[in-house]
């Protein structure tokens, strides 16, 4: 019996999922380059356990690199489905790695994966969409290089500083490496600055 099912608009249902471990499940969506939305869902036939969920994965292809797994959400027995737009994880690629290895695969596949890892409801995260994801990131760039276009825009040499006993300086050097940083972070996980 099966307990997934996906939908991809205009596709039958999938509920061909393959074990990976006791608690991992995948299942591989074929010519993912057209696909935006997928409905994950519990089938109904068998529940999870008491207290337990299922975290979702989705791995966009890249003939060049083996899976990278993204987390879109979690379904469980009181959340028994949901709609996960996956369009825009081929924009997402460079924001950061989650785990190439989670599902025990590290061969390049060409197709898309979907994996659900069963694990307890208080280890599951909702995720934001991809949308939200790239906004973020796209205004704290857009914030980062103003502050700097600011900044540099009072910068002047230290031969042509006026001595102020009032005022206080930090070198440029300071700002601009504080500035690389944030934003290398930011790349590696646009939500850091939450925790």
């Amino acid at each position: 019996m099966a307990m997934f099912g996906v939908i991809v608009s205009g596709r039958l249902v999938q509920t061909e999922f393959q074990p990976i471990s006791e608690r991992q499940f995948v299942t591989t969506i074929q010519d993912a380059d057209n696909i935006n939305h997928i409905v994950v869902f519990l089938t109904g036939a068998v529940p999870f356990p008491e207290g337990m969920g299922g975290q979702v994965y989705f791995s966009w292809p890249d003939p060049n690199a083996p899976p990278n797994w993204q987390p879109l959400g979690y379904i469980s027995n009181s959340k028994p489905s949901v709609i996960f737009k996956v369009s825009n994880f081929k924009k997402l690629e460079d924001l950061g790695q989650f785990s190439n290895l989670m599902f025990g695969q590290s061969h390049i596949v060409h197709n898309a994966q979907l994996g659900i890892s069963v694990e307890p409801l208080s280890n599951l995260q909702e995720i934001p969409s991809p949308n939200n994801t790239l906004s973020n990131l796209t205004f704290a760039q857009k914030m980062l290089e103003n502050f700097m276009n600011y900044v540099l825009s009072y910068s002047i040499s230290q031969t042509n500083m006026i001595p102020d006993p009032t005022a206080t300086y930090v070198p440029l050097s300071t700002v601009q490496n504080w500035y690389t940083n944030f934003e290398r972070r930011l790349q590696q996980n646009p939500n850091f600055w939450k925790s």
